[in-house]
């Protein structure tokens, strides 16, 4: 199978990486030309796999499978012109562009899908969320992360809009380690600790999850202990609330797009 990226930003480079480390049976990667300096590096790192197009066009021409990665303004204003085939399968990564939208701009009856990988797939770690559901597109994702497929278009929002978290789950762990250094710690011990603590904690969370995630909150305090302080003085500051309207913010921005 031959695959196409239409740009080459973060979420398209660190997919390609996630393929091209797998056991996928993969013949040619294409790529658009945009970002140059991420493609030449993608073709230096994956020797033999990766092909720099000429351009879009020609990305879509020699590909069967076509993963849009381009940011909503490009990609409404580059996909009209663009011709793609109806045996094809276009995948898209364009967060405000929503399945209706993207039928009628690429003006054709290939099958879309709209998917929301994260960076961690660069490890063949994190979640993939698919709308609509597809057999082979989830087998696919599948062995480069744990896919979810979702039936409604309008539920899938609720995962674009979680997406939107990730800058700032690095502002915590950012300002933790900061803390740290402040105290005196080196920089590399600080953000060595920090993130090796948060990442077993989600291990220990995953490794459990079946269970409500109430019950981690419970059991990680005692009573008037060094957890209770931290988890009830946020509350009573508003933190979590906040999170939550932020999240709420997101989704009427997607849910207008």
């Amino acid at each position: 199978m031959k695959l196409g990226f239409l740009g080459t930003g973060n979420i398209s480079s660190d997919v390609i990486s996630g393929i091209c480390k797998s056991r996928l049976n993969i013949n040619k990667i294409y790529i658009s030309p945009r970002n140059r300096k991420k493609a030449n590096s993608l073709k230096r790192k994956y020797k033999g796999k990766i092909i720099i197009a000429k351009n879009n066009q020609e990305v879509i021409d020699k590909s069967t499978w076509v993963f849009l990665g381009v940011i909503p303004n490009i990609g409404k204003k580059i996909l009209p012109s663009l011709k793609f085939r109806s045996n094809q399968t276009i995948i898209s990564f364009i967060s405000t562009i929503k399945y209706h939208k993207l039928k009628k701009i690429t003006n054709n009856k290939a099958r879309i899908v709209r998917a929301i990988p994260m960076p961690p797939i660069s490890l063949g770690k994190g979640p993939i969320a698919l709308y609509p559901p597809n057999k082979k597109v989830k087998s696919f994702f599948d062995k480069i992360g744990t896919c979810i497929e979702i039936k409604s278009e309008k539920l899938s929002n609720n995962f674009w809009a979680i997406s939107g978290t990730m800058a700032s789950f690095y502002e915590l762990l950012k300002v933790l380690s900061d803390w740290l250094v402040k105290k005196g710690l080196k920089r590399s011990d600080a953000q060595i600790y920090i993130m090796s603590l948060y990442s077993a904690l989600a291990e220990l969370a995953s490794l459990h999850s079946a269970q409500n995630l109430k019950k981690f909150v419970l059991n990680s305090q005692t009573p008037g202990g060094l957890n209770w302080q931290v988890v009830n003085e946020l509350r009573k500051s508003g933190y979590y609330k906040s999170l939550e309207k932020s999240i709420n913010n997101i989704l009427t921005r997607l849910n207008k797009a």
